[in-house]
């Protein structure tokens, strides 16, 4: 079986990252004023570029203070110097850290020196880039790194710090590996086929062939439960006007972010707002009532309403329970076909629910926006559609893309399966599924989706 090279290495056996010879900085800490703020750099030059601005190369690994000066000698600030030579730093490379006071006037200057001083500005997600490019990180661990820092929960954070720790690479390069040794059985019967098969080899390809597609099969559902405690669950609240959406959006939110009065029609545009539930993060979509109207801002909010019901991932249709009329059949139909949703009568602290109502396969909830009655309910229920199960001990962060990686590897595996007696094609099955475990990690990757990954980092890291 042909070696597959280490696709980030160079053609002299050194990482492209060593290799470019380029120094960068940028300021590593946010925007505005603060008590310290840092200036990072990294690469070949980070020795020369400290010396200048600093006076010294400090010792490794311990804070220095130094005095930081402009190209004239005139001080900018005095302050704290870390300096991580290679290969033991984030990057891979050399890298120092200029920490001063955090105003943007002294960061902006620091910045400025470093600069002059030979390295140039990063680019956004560089410093990661760089990490990966040198292998101190695979590519999940180091999307974890944007995962960790852009964390709306607890429970997101602490996912982030186990995908980065390598929890969800480990389990991605044991299923490698066992894909790397059947692929080499079956390679096998490809280079001696007048050999008669052993039984016994046949029963072993068997076995390793439904332990992987059972291991990719529970990865597969951590990982999509990964995928909605990073990105969420999208949710329109749709309905009549003055049925209650907005006073539900509120209750939900926990607090006043829409516009509640008994005038039809209040709601003209979108109102968003974002809530927790068990760490998974709900986007919530209050809308336009929808019915037909000659008030042309109104009939804007209408049309903007069915483009959210189109990209949503739920729906919310609200009615009230003191209104005798269902909701229009016409406007249902219109609905996406696979667009889980739920019928959710309001305001039944006035009057109770009539659940006949309710269409066969759809969910049925009675609730008050006003007494909070039934919200608890309201709220397993988008739990239960975002596919979130209460195991969340031991949960890594994951990404659209590493569920897509895992479903296309399911799908070869599938299909050498089916091919079993057609070694050639089942070898290149397998290759395949291999193929998509190492766009994961970036064993496999391409420049353009590296740089689709990375240009959404903060500059700075």
């Amino acid at each position: 079986m042909a070696h597959q090279p280490n696709a980030r290495r160079g053609s002299e056996g050194e990482s492209p990252a060593l290799s470019a010879g380029e120094t960068i900085a940028a300021i590593a800490t946010p925007p505005g004023r603060g008590g310290i703020g840092v200036v990072r750099v990294s690469g070949r030059g980070a020795r020369a570029v400290v010396e200048a601005v600093a006076g010294r190369v400090p010792e490794a690994r311990r804070a220095t203070l130094c005095d930081f000066r402009s190209a004239s000698g005139d001080l900018i600030d005095r302050g704290i110097v870390l300096f991580f030579p290679r290969p033991h730093s984030y990057t891979g490379e050399d890298v120092v850290e200029l920490q001063a006071h955090g105003g943007p006037v002294v960061m902006q200057q620091l910045l400025a020196r470093c600069i002059e001083s030979g390295a140039r500005p990063a680019e956004p997600g560089e410093f990661t880039k760089r990490a990966f490019l040198n292998e101190r990180l695979d590519l999940a661990q180091a999307e974890s790194v944007a995962d960790l820092i852009d964390a709306s929960s607890t429970e997101a954070a602490r996912s982030a710090a186990r995908s980065l720790q390598g929890e969800f690479s480990r389990r991605v390069r044991a299923l490698a590996e066992a894909m790397l040794e059947l692929r080499m059985h079956v390679e096998a019967c490809i280079d001696f086929p007048e050999e008669e098969i052993d039984p016994a080899d046949r029963a072993a390809q068997d076995g390793m062939r439904r332990e992987l597609r059972a291991g990719i099969e529970a990865l597969i559902a951590d990982a999509r439960q990964g995928a909605v405690l990073r990105e969420g669950l999208t949710v329109v609240l749709v309905g009549r006007p003055n049925v209650g959406k907005s006073s539900l959006l509120n209750r939900l939110a926990g607090e006043d972010l829409a516009i509640v009065t008994p005038v039809p029609g209040t709601t003209r545009d979108y109102v968003r707002a974002t809530i927790a539930i068990e760490g998974v993060p709900i986007h919530l979509i209050d809308t336009a009532g929808l019915r037909h109207t000659d008030d042309e801002v109104e009939r804007i909010g209408v049309e903007r309403t069915w483009r959210a019901i189109e990209t949503a991932g739920a729906a919310l249709v609200i009615e009230s329970a003191t209104d005798a009329q269902v909701p229009d059949e016409e406007i249902l139909a219109r609905f996406p076909r696979k667009l889980p949703r739920a019928r959710v009568v309001n305001k039944v602290d006035l009057v109770p629910a009539n659940p006949s109502h309710a269409h066969p396969g759809e969910a049925f909830l009675a609730v008050s926006a006003v007494t909070g009655a039934g919200i608890a309910e309201l709220r397993a229920w988008l739990l239960e559609v975002a596919g979130w199960k209460p195991h969340g001990e031991g949960l890594f962060m994951a990404r659209q893309r590493h569920v897509d990686a895992l479903q296309a590897a399911a799908g070869h595996l599938q299909r050498a399966e089916d091919l079993s007696q057609q070694f050639d094609l089942q070898a290149e099955e397998l290759r395949l599924a291999h193929h998509s475990l190492g766009r994961i990690t970036g064993l496999v990757s391409a420049d353009d989706l590296l740089g689709e990954i990375f240009g959404r980092f903060c500059i700075g890291k």
